[in-house]
């Protein structure tokens, strides 16, 4: 009996994924110009769900379309790195004093956060930056997923493709930055273990704060 064939993701959709992952992971840097027969060609599709692909993108603010010229990927700006990393710290500072409000985190959370510290530890040896910005991300969303507030997960989750964009670049500068987040991590872990929702806060605060200067450097 010979299996069904599987099945690709639509056409637009394919082209979606491809773009999306090339600028989120700086194949394609700011600045670069996307046209419509390259991205055409490096898929296998024709145009009509090029340009399905890259109106999505536009909306998301990800590229900037130019009729009959193509699609320009946008910079980092500044401001951007400066509301991202300010609503962050707000969402995630208050996040993790909820979490530790009845004064213990729940075992499962601790659990979780040591898998993520596990999966950046061995990017550290591996070098894998695309992965640690991943792992890094997940570490700090799964504790405003436990803060058990839809709305603020949700706004958070909105801005994980910036947030990895921005990773992967200080990254990529600063490759020493893998083994500093393990440290950061590790020493707001133990802060949650503990239960001091004050000293978690506290921590919270640096991190982004050494994060934001990092990026700044690099986006200025």
């Amino acid at each position: 009996m010979t299996s069904a064939p599987v099945r690709q993701p639509p056409a637009a959709d394919r082209v979606y994924s491809h773009v999306k992952e090339g600028v989120l992971g700086r194949r394609y840097e700011g600045g670069t110009l996307l046209t419509e027969g390259e991205l055409a060609e490096a898929v296998g599709v024709s145009r009509t769900p090029v340009r399905e692909a890259l109106l999505k993108l536009e909306v998301e603010g990800l590229i900037k379309l130019y009729p009959k010229k193509g699609a320009l990927v946008l910079a980092v700006s500044a401001q951007e790195i400066s509301d991202v990393v300010e609503t962050r710290l707000l969402v995630e500072e208050f996040a993790v004093r909820k979490v530790l409000a009845a004064g213990a985190a729940p075992a499962s959370l601790l659990a979780r956060l040591e898998d993520f510290l596990d999966a950046q530890r061995a990017c550290a040896v591996t070098g894998d930056l695309a992965a640690s910005a991943a792992a890094d991300r997940s570490f700090h969303a799964d504790i405003v997923r436990t803060a058990g507030n839809e709305i603020l997960s949700k706004l958070y989750d909105r801005l994980r493709d910036r947030q990895l964009r921005m990773g992967v670049a200080v990254l990529e500068a600063h490759p020493d930055r893998i083994a500093t987040n393990v440290t950061e991590h590790t020493e707001l872990l133990e802060a949650i273990r503990s239960g001091d929702a004050e000293l978690a806060a506290s921590r919270v605060r640096g991190h982004l704060g050494r994060v934001s200067t990092l990026v700044r450097g690099e986006e200025r």
